[in-house]
């Protein structure tokens, strides 16, 4: 399902108390229901993190007014508009019909369920009698009009509750005849209704949510509610409120019972003709049978509520949940398209949006798409002697840079694959240079293949590198898409040694980087929205030992206690700023007079080149010191990889950055990287920042990942700084 235009969206709401100017008269009760202020502002601020331009409408008598005013005028050509609907009513019966019926008068489409499902649903006694008119178990039940009603048949214990109201309100559980007039009598007066007198079913509770219409129906994880071992606990609103119950989730039940219960769910769903979604809730004895109390056709989305619960688990963040939530309806009235034709203007009219908009909706709208290119990245293993598949990556990205208005020039490097440079100008000097790398460090016994799940994208280098990439082409295609891409001269840079220090590519970076004016790095965020500002620099050593033995007794020699004990002094020299990390160690002695062998491998971190050339003196130190057996010992040392020390320029640009993420309402941080990059080979005077890639972890290992939604805000972060960095003077 995708809505890849952007729309305007009422969000009709209640406040808690009706106040004179709300309605004409007060002539009921009050609803009980409502969301809270921080509620109804964070589903706003997801809905405008989808791109749409959002207003908050009070659902009272002024509401027509407002609607007019605010929603497009689809007879006069407008494109449509919609209503996201947390408006529970303010007074009377049947209120989760109100606000429905007047959209409907007014031909105004909305999320939720129309007014007859709403109508049935909160009836306790219509939607259990058709429960079972369709063979759906729900416990036997008895309507008491008045406290001194007869029924023969009731069997104890049994729950009273109000026929007409949610959240829990007002139940109640008893055991005996003089309880049950009481709790009655109680119900009917505070609620002016009849009291539902329902069979208690002592066991587990559950609550289960679900999104979409038609054949497309998603069943959430389904949430126990923990009743703490207590078969017979209930939770009132009281309960929800003040001492809520833990949410296990998904519940810990057997596999035929999760598909029963979300059968059950699915049939009551379309039987009781909800739309776009609702929770069900559950009791199952201790015999695994299952009843269902009742539906909820206007779950809460509040974030403690059972509904969001079970969409995190099932892998959504909240921000995509409502906008889920807003598709799903999207889809139902419009299909693909709300127009009349599936091309039409659509396109124009999101150009036409600020910056944020046009290119949001573009991005959630490609996301699949995006998710696929990335999978077609990660399958070729581009470990760094791969050369045949460094360049044919290489090949596939030239391509779709081609297509986007880029030319290529080829630096040729034999050994380990072809570095590219891209530019989409004829001049010289850059608004913005990409850097990032072709090559991954794994060998083809360390690959792993693109995996997806609910929240998360794994494969080998797509943290490291795809992830970036990727993300880089969406939003260059959401800057061509909103026609700001040729108004920025824009390079790009895929280097093809990062996994061996950058050797090759050092002077490229240096001679690119000085013709631009910003540099950006695109490896992966941390997960608090980490951008990197700065980063240690690293040394590699590879060093052998060999003991010099004079003696023509076959001997076993000291050479590896010896060894072991230089290793734990080199180890010492770790400190805060500054590591030293073993990586390997292989030692081999033998009876006889032949040279006895030790080999280690390591590296260090610092955050200084000063730093660096202390250690490598204390090691040097250590390793020479003089010991019991004589030593020939050999130390070979690998590429350094500068420290990326933070600077004036780098908090320029991160202030540009953090700018545009203040805008976009997206969390970033600044960070410092326990490992340098190729960013570090950007000249000092040149503003330049690591980590715009998207938001992922666990790099260089099997489980190295990214998350998905990241995709969407990090493309998105991109665009709008390639943007504001070709506006921004040197």
């Amino acid at each position: 399902m995708k809505t890849w235009y952007v729309l305007k969206i009422a969000l009709m709401y209640n406040k808690k108390i009706i106040e004179p100017s709300d309605v004409i008269n007060i002539s009921d009760i009050p609803t009980q229901e409502h969301y809270s202020s921080k509620t109804i502002e964070r589903v706003a601020k997801a809905l405008e993190k989808g791109g749409h331009t959002v207003k908050l409408i009070e659902a009272n008598m002024h509401a027509i007014d407002e609607m007019h005013n605010f929603m497009p005028k689809v007879m006069d050509g407008d494109r449509p508009g919609l209503v996201f609907n947390m408006a529970y009513g303010l007074q009377g019966h049947n209120r989760y019909t109100h606000v429905p019926a007047l959209l409907e008068m007014l031909g105004v489409p909305y999320l939720g369920s129309g007014p007859e499902a709403h109508a049935i649903v909160q009836d306790k006694v219509m939607t259990k009698l058709v429960l079972q008119r369709n063979h759906i178990p729900t416990p036997g039940f008895w309507v008491f009009s008045n406290h001194a009603d007869e029924f023969d048949d009731i069997i104890f214990p049994v729950i009273v509750k109000p026929t007409s109201e949610s959240t829990s309100m007002g139940m109640k559980v008893v055991d005996n005849w003089n309880d049950l007039r009481d709790a009655v009598k109680e119900e009917i007066e505070k609620y002016h209704q009849d009291a539902l007198v329902e069979q208690f079913i002592p066991g587990r509770e559950f609550a289960v949510g679900l999104l979409g219409n038609a054949d497309s129906v998603e069943v959430l994880p389904i949430v126990e509610i923990d009743l703490q071992g207590n078969p017979d606990k209930i939770q009132t609103k009281s309960d929800k409120v003040e001492t809520p119950l833990d949410k296990i989730c998904p519940a810990k039940l057997t596999v035929e019972q999760v598909e029963e219960m979300k059968r059950l769910c699915v049939v009551s769903y379309k039987k009781l003709g909800i739309h776009d979604f609702c929770r069900v809730d559950f009791r199952m004895d201790k015999d695994g049978h299952m009843y269902i109390l009742e539906l909820n056709s206007m779950a809460s989305l509040g974030l403690t509520g059972s509904f969001v619960y079970a969409a995190k688990a099932a892998g959504y963040t909240y921000e995509s949940l409502i906008n889920k939530l807003l598709d799903v309806a999207v889809i139902r009235y419009f299909g693909e398209s709300p127009t009349h034709s599936p091309q039409m203007d659509a396109s124009e009219n999101i150009r036409s949006q600020p910056l944020r908009i046009a290119a949001r909706s573009y991005l959630r709208s490609h996301l699949r798409t995006t998710i696929d290119l990335l999978q077609e990245l990660c399958k070729i293993n581009t470990s760094i002697r791969n050369v045949e598949n460094i360049n044919r990556l290489g090949s596939i990205l030239s391509k779709r840079l081609t297509h986007l208005g880029f030319s290529e020039h080829i630096h040729r490097q034999f050994d380990i694959g072809d570095v590219r440079y891209f530019t989409n100008h004829e001049g010289e000097t850059n608004d913005v240079l990409l850097i990032s790398h072709l090559d991954t460090p794994y060998a083809a016994r360390d690959f792993v293949q693109f995996r997806e799940d609910k929240a998360k994208l794994y494969g080998s280098g797509i943290s490291e590198s795809k992830g970036g990439i990727s993300v880089m082409l969406s939003a260059l295609q959401a800057l061509r898409f909103s026609k700001k891409l040729k108004k920025i001269k824009c390079g790009i840079l895929l280097t093809t040694d990062d996994s061996i220090g950058g050797q090759y590519a050092k002077s490229l970076i240096e001679s690119y980087s000085k013709n631009t004016k910003y540099v950006i790095g695109l490896k992966w965020g941390a997960l608090d929205g980490g951008i990197i500002t700065s980063a240690s620099g690293k040394d590699e050593y590879k060093i052998n030992i060999s003991n010099i033995t004079e003696s023509i007794n076959p001997t076993i020699s000291e050479l590896i206690p010896t060894v072991c004990k230089k290793i734990i002094s080199i180890n010492k020299l770790s400190k805060k700023d500054n590591a030293v990390r073993i990586t390997s160690i292989n030692a081999q002695t033998s009876l006889g007079s032949s040279p006895d062998h030790a080999s280690i491998s390591l590296y260090t971190t610092f955050k200084t080149k000063s730093d660096a050339n202390d250690i490598e003196r204390e090691i040097k130190s250590i390793l020479k010191k003089q010991e019991k057996i004589k030593l020939d010992i050999e130390i070979s040392k690998g590429v350094r990889r500068d420290p990326y020390p933070e600077s004036t320029n780098t908090k320029k640009l991160y202030g540009i950055v953090q700018e545009m993420a203040d805008r976009l309402e997206i969390k970033i941080k600044s960070n410092h990287r326990g490992m340098s990059s190729d960013i570090s080979h950007v000249p000092q005077h040149i503003p330049s920042l690591e980590g715009l890639g998207p938001i992922g972890g666990e790099f260089r290992s099997p489980n190295e990942y990214i998350l998905k939604d990241s995709l969407i805000d990090r493309s998105l972060l991109l665009a709008l700084t390639i943007n504001k960095c070709a506006q921004e003077e040197k």
